[in-house]
This record gives structure tokens, C-alpha cells and sequence, in this order.
């Protein structure tokens, strides 16, 4: 019977992968949980020697200075009794028993706590096994699709594949190899539960890792990823051994590596390019495959201001800027893409509005000298009366008088307005020479002497027909020809 126990020991531990002590421990409790159900055996303890397979039922308490629970526990007198030497905390043995006190019953419950113990035991085994493998790839078989979620068949424990880590270019059928990321392990009543992912950057890395041998060894590292699963990536690699490239040997023999982690993902689309400490450098590179002009950093900020050729604008955003998102995702940096003919535009314009704002800020000054320097004008002088009435008569211009023809007689003026009517229409004579010897004549006063002038100019003659008579105008003011 001891052989027989051995055995099945030995072949639990084979197919459930638990160790041989842990399932000598389980059988232990459950055969003491079986004793202990009957009232007055709870101080039962029970081993069994792993080679030979024999089993020991005996009592045994607990010493302890203060006796709370007399069914478990001794003072230290009374354990000294049966074991010199005892201490406080000493599990004493007080009485053998027979084998033969365990009955049908006992047995039927220690077979439920066995199995029982034996299922806890293997989740746990199952747990730490892949608890320990979290951030690693495994392989998996599809055993079934769900809507929201695929089980793929690990071995001893399923994994799940949900929706939303599953890659828009794959499709899966039932009983297809797949390869997973280990994202958790988590303990449930059923077992351990392995969530996995195909999206996670960390399953890129993870191929890379599989298909390169120098990334593997660790001559080339992996410094950043920047994935969108389903559509591009951008990975980032750098060189622990001078002289090695490490995008060649990432990229390997005319893209045999990348090749085959490209199919893995099922076409995605991957851009290796080399790291540099220089943040410049490394964000010109990361826009890659467009040409960058100039990169101008902004540290407090945390901005790169990339300048690139005008037909090089839309590769370097990408589709729904995407390239510029990987950039900025792999680089942690903000990146503002702007092509050199705005760059430069702008710079005009700024240019422009300094020296305008130059200009204006030179006339303002000259403005303020200038009205600082000017004297303040001279109040206007008031004019006499008779030098207003000089003016006035000097202004208004005489009318030059009107053809008339042979025979027609003028038009008679009114009476008031006969004196203005000759002063306006007649223009003035000259003055006539006066013969030598001759007085000249005394000038009257300034008022009197300008109105005579401008009211008695005699008019020019008119031209006359042969044998027509000159019109005689009425009135006052008549001027003999």
C-alpha cells in the first residue's frame, strides 16, 4: 500500500507539474481536515515520510504561556512532561494513534480535500509559470473565437486575445499558430487568466528580438518604438559595438530580417532608423523618409521646429499626419513641420512690419522735436476801413463790355445801380500824358480819389460801321465820346 502511495505521488507529480513536497503537504492537511471534523481531535497531526510512504497519526499541541483554547494548546509544565526542554512555541506530541481510527467516512473526506487541495495547487503552479513570463512571447493554438475576444490554447491554461489587441490586418482560423505578448497574469476561480496582445509594442520588440540575432546578444539595442498596429512603425536602434551598423544589421541581407517580422504582422509597415543622443539629429532622422532642411530645438518648451522642402511637406506630416505622430510618439518631442517657402515668406513679412514699425517710430520722434522747436504764430493784424474798401475795388475785376451792332441803341440801366454797372463793366483808360509845364491836378482824399477811379474809367471805343451813329447812353453817370 506505501508502494502504491508512492506511485500515484509520482505520477500527480508528472501530470500536473507540482512538486513532489507540495503534494505530500496536501495530502498532510487533507487527511488532518478529515480528523479534525470529529469533536475533540483538533489537536491531530499528521505526516507521511516521502520515501517510504508511511503515514504517522498523532496529537500534539502547542505550547504557549496563556491558555486560550485548552484543546490546542499546553502550558509549558505540562508539555515539559512529555518533552524536556519544551519552550514556549514548541509543537509537543502528547499521544500516538492507531491507523484504524480512520474510518470510510475519513476517507471519503480526505479524498474530496485532496482533489480539492490538488486543483488549488495546480492553478498555483500554473500561475507562477506564466506570472514569471509576462512581457515574453508565447504560442498559441485558436480554440475558439468569440466576439469580443479569441482563446488561444497555451497547454495547461488558455489565453485571451481580445478585440481590441488583435491587429485590422489579421484574420484567424481555428487551429492557427499564433504568437502573443504576455501583457498579465491574473488568479481567478477557474484558474489563472493570460491576457495577451498582438498590438503592444513590446510584441515588436519581441520579434525583432527573435529574428536578430546581434539584438538578441545585445550589440544592438532597441532605444524606442513607435507603433500604430495594423498600419506603420518606427524603431529606433543604436550600436554597443564601434563599427557595427545597426540599422544594417537590424535591417539584415537586402531585408530579410525586417522581412519576416513585416509577415508576422501581416504587412505592416516598419521604418528603422538610427538613434543619436543629438536631439536635432534624431528627430530629422525619425521624419524619415522625407529630407529635413533644418531642425531648431526648443528645450523649456520641449518643441523641434522642423524646416523641410516644399514638395517634401506632405511626406514629412503623412497621411492624417501619422509620420509626425510616430515622430513625436519615438523622439518625445513636440514636432512643428513647416516648409522652407513659408519659413521664408514669414520671415519677409517680419521683416517688413520691423522696418515699418522702424519708420513709424522715427517719424514720431521728429513729429514731437519738431512742434517742441516751432514759435508760436503772430496774431492776425486788424485791417483800416479805407484800405478794406481799396481791396474790395481792386478784386472785382471790370467786365470787358459787349459788341454792339451799327444802329442799336443800349440798354438803360436802373438808376440805383448805374454807378456799379460802369464801374464793373468799364474797364480803365490809361492815364494821359500831361504836357510839360503843365500843374498836375490835386488829389482829393483816399476814399474819394478810388471810388472816382473806379467808377469814371472811361470804357475802350467800340468799333463803328461806316456812316452809323454812336449810341448815347441815359442816366446818370454819362461819359461823352
Amino acid at each position: 500500500m506505501s508502494r502504491d502511495f508512492v506511485g500515484a505521488l509520482l505520477q500527480l507529480n508528472a501530470e500536473k507539474g507540482v512538486s513532489r513536497e507540495q503534494l505530500i503537504r496536501t495530502v498532510e492537511e487533507a487527511i488532518q481536515s478529515a480528523y479534525r471534523r470529529v469533536a475533540g481531535d483538533e489537536d491531530i497531526q499528521v505526516r507521511i515520510d516521502a520515501e517510504s510512504g508511511k503515514v504517522r497519526v498523532f496529537r500534539a499541541r502547542l505550547v504557549a504561556e496563556e491558555i486560550d483554547d485548552p484543546a490546542t494548546q499546553i502550558t509549558v509544565a505540562d508539555a515539559q512532561a512529555y518533552q524536556p526542554g519544551a519552550a514556549i512555541g514548541d509543537l509537543v506530541e502528547t499521544e500516538q494513534l492507531d491507523q484504524e481510527a480512520f474510518g470510510r467516512i475519513h476517507a471519503q473526506t480526505a479524498k474530496q480535500v485532496v482533489l480539492q487541495r490538488l486543483h488549488e495547487a495546480e492553478r498555483n503552479v500554473v500561475f507562477d509559470q506564466y506570472a514569471s513570463r509576462e512581457g515574453e512571447l508565447i504560442t498559441g493554438t485558436v480554440s475558439r473565437v468569440e466576439p469580443r475576444a479569441m482563446v488561444l490554447d497555451v497547454g495547461k491554461a488558455e489565453a485571451i486575445l481580445a478585440t481590441t489587441e488583435q491587429s485590422p490586418l489579421e484574420h484567424y482560423r481555428i487551429g492557427q499558430n499564433v504568437k502573443a505578448y504576455v501583457l498579465e497574469v491574473r488568479r481567478s476561480a477557474r484558474g489563472p487568466q493570460i491576457y495577451v496582445s498582438r498590438t503592444h509594442k513590446g510584441f515588436l520588440r519581441r520579434l525583432f528580438e527573435l529574428e536578430v540575432p546581434e539584438i538578441h546578444a545585445g550589440t544592438v539595442e532597441i532605444k524606442a518604438i513607435a507603433r500604430e498596429a495594423g498600419s506603420r512603425s518606427k524603431v529606433a536602434v543604436a550600436s554597443r559595438q564601434p563599427g557595427l551598423d545597426p540599422v544594417g544589421a537590424t535591417v539584415g541581407q537586402r531585408g530579410a530580417r525586417v522581412q519576416a517580422v513585416v509577415a508576422e504582422l501581416g504587412g505592416e509597415k516598419i521604418d528603422v532608423i538610427e538613434w543619436s543622443e543629438d536631439a536635432s539629429t534624431f528627430v530629422a532622422k525619425a521624419l524619415s523618409p522625407a529630407q529635413v532642411i533644418e531642425v531648431r530645438i526648443d528645450e523649456e518648451h520641449r518643441i523641434a521646429n522642423v524646416v523641410v522642402p516644399e514638395r517634401m511637406l506632405s511626406l514629412a506630416i503623412g497621411r492624417e499626419g501619422q509620420n509626425a505622430r510616430l515622430a513625436a510618439k519615438l523622439t518625445g518631442w513636440r514636432i512643428d513641420i513647416r516648409s522652407d517657402v513659408s519659413v521664408a515668406e514669414a520671415a519677409k513679412a517680419e521683416a517688413e512690419g520691423r522696418l515699418a514699425e522702424a519708420a513709424e517710430a522715427a517719424h514720431s520722434v521728429v513729429a514731437v522735436s519738431a512742434g517742441a522747436e516751432a514759435p508760436e504764430p503772430a496774431p492776425a493784424a486788424e485791417p483800416e476801413p479805407g484800405a478794406a474798401q481799396t481791396a474790395v475795388a481792386t478784386q472785382e475785376a471790370p467786365a470787358k463790355p459787349k459788341r454792339r451792332k451799327a444802329g442799336a441803341a443800349a440798354a438803360e440801366p436802373e438808376p440805383g445801380a448805374a454807378q456799379t454797372a460802369v464801374a464793373t463793366q468799364e474797364a480803365p483808360a490809361k492815364p494821359k500824358r500831361r504836357k510839360a509845364g503843365s500843374a498836375p491836378a490835386e488829389p482829393e482824399p483816399v476814399a474819394a480819389q478810388t471810388a472816382v477811379a473806379t467808377q469814371e474809367a472811361p470804357a475802350k471805343p467800340k468799333r463803328r460801321k461806316a456812316g452809323s451813329a454812336a449810341a448815347e447812353p441815359a442816366g446818370d453817370g454819362e461819359v461823352s465820346r
